[in-house]
């Protein structure tokens, strides 16, 4: 079976089915992709059709080389050069554990997005620009499927930069809410182009003066995109001083949404930034985890009314209103839109008087602790948890069991009440129990 590492052999109408059941396949991993013509378009020119044969007919989960031959039906040498071919784009993702590799299909986010725009070979970045800014422009339906149900588990969580939380406040920021501190805990880094900022510089759209290497891959993450040529090694000195020059450019710091072992950190701009436009300009608070600080008036009467901080502010979140307490009837002082506020600090970082900080939220804010309860309770909120659960496409037990538990999972009480605090800890144990009874222990600690 061929392979082209261009994924240019343009299906004609009798593979126009497996670029469609390539896209259901996409869209039942942990961010959801509803199908647009444009997104025909994208894979069509991404996946050769041997690599979208191989993506179709592969497990959902981290899987072995010998697993997938049996599943997908392929001589494992041929197999072995596809997934090559598929992970040195970004379209599967490999893990090196136990002495051998583990293969996943690439989700939209964080993967196809990001990493085809980073690497460098195959399409130019101005093609790959192109067709992913044509699915992803004026796409509320996008948001709307992973959003639009009051959905609250994001890839994404924002860090709040430390200058900007108010003294009294600051032992109570975690070393996960740290940015400095997941440089540190790690010893492997990739600091990149930023996907969004190339997508929109491409496309003549990037209006901002962000720098665009600002793309931070930590420890597993960066080791494949240095293993798969998708981005190259960095020091903890310029992982260091990236970060010191997002407070030149206002750029909200969002983190792997995870507290062990985050694979990610985003410098996010106003113009550019994919999630960040999910608030804005659609409405949906949740694109971005906010931190557990908000954004206040912690002393009114040295607030100038300048205006600074709601000019920062990446998502809209601060207007300024008449001060009823002033002496001057003109002045204005920020009032903060609770609601979406993310906790990054951008505005308090812009306000010269130190009027404005970032406080302890009231509320409590739940970050999962690892990247296989975030996956998990992801899928759950988007209805492909039994995909995760039966992984194998090409059984008919697992695909009558994912019938079975989807339909079960869908149901709007059972969801709801999986998610709440008071059976959110069980339902995790208890697939922590069937990930060790199948033998993948070792997604838990991922």
């Amino acid at each position: 079976m061929g392979h082209n590492h261009g994924g240019r052999d343009h299906p004609d109408d009798r593979n126009r089915d497996l670029y469609r059941k390539l896209g259901r396949k996409i869209d039942g991993l942990q961010v959801r992709v509803p199908w647009r013509e444009e997104f025909h378009e994208l894979i069509r020119e991404l996946y050769s059709t041997a690599e979208a044969d191989v993506v179709t007919k592969m497990p959902y989960t981290f899987s072995t080389l010998d697993r997938i031959a049996m599943v997908a039906g392929y001589d494992r040498a041929v197999l072995s050069g596809i997934l090559n071919g598929l992970t040195s784009k970004g379209l599967v993702i490999d893990i090196f554990l136990k002495d051998e590799y583990y293969f996943m299909p690439s989700p939209l986010y964080v993967g196809i997005y990001e990493f085809t725009l980073m690497k460098t070979g195959g399409l130019s970045t101005k093609e790959k620009a192109k067709f992913l800014h044509a699915y992803m422009k004026d796409n509320n339906a996008f948001f709307s499927a992973n959003f639009g149900n009051d959905q609250k588990v994001s890839i994404m969580r924002s860090i709040p930069h430390e200058e900007a939380v108010r003294p009294e406040d600051y032992t109570e920021i975690l070393d996960y809410e740290k940015a400095v501190a997941l440089i540190e805990a790690v010893d492997t880094y990739t600091l990149g182009n930023c996907s969004c900022r190339v997508e929109k510089a491409n496309v003549g759209e990037k209006e901002c003066k962000a720098p665009l290497r600002t793309c931070m891959a930590l420890g597993r993450a960066a080791d494949y995109m240095i293993r798969n040529g998708i981005g190259v090694p960095a020091s903890r000195s310029e992982m260091l001083e990236a970060i010191a020059v997002s407070k030149e450019y206002n750029l909200v710091l969002n983190a792997d949404n995870v507290q062990r072992n985050p694979r990610f950190i985003c410098q996010c701009c106003y113009d550019c930034c994919m999630t960040l436009t999910g608030i804005r300009k659609y409405g949906y608070p949740h694109t971005v985890v906010t931190s557990r600080f908000i954004a206040d008036i912690v002393n009114r009467h040295e607030c100038l009314g300048c205006g600074k901080c709601a000019k920062a502010c990446p998502i809209n979140a601060l207007t300024m209103l008449d001060d009823a307490g002033a002496r001057s009837k003109s002045k204005k002082i920020p009032s903060v839109d609770k609601n979406i506020c993310l906790g990054c600090g951008v505005c308090a970082l812009n306000c010269s008087t130190a009027a404005l900080r970032l406080v302890k939220r009231e509320q409590k804010v739940i970050h999962p602790e690892t990247t296989f309860e975030r996956i998990m309770m992801q899928c759950l909120e988007r209805d492909t948890l039994q995909n995760q659960i039966f992984d194998n496409p090409g059984s008919i037990t697992h695909k009558a069991m994912r019938a079975m538990i989807g339909g079960f999972l869908r149901l709007d009480p059972v969801k709801k009440a999986l998610m709440s605090d008071t059976l959110r800890s069980t339902f995790l144990a208890s697939l922590r129990l069937g990930a060790r009874v199948q033998g993948r222990g070792w997604l838990l600690d991922l």
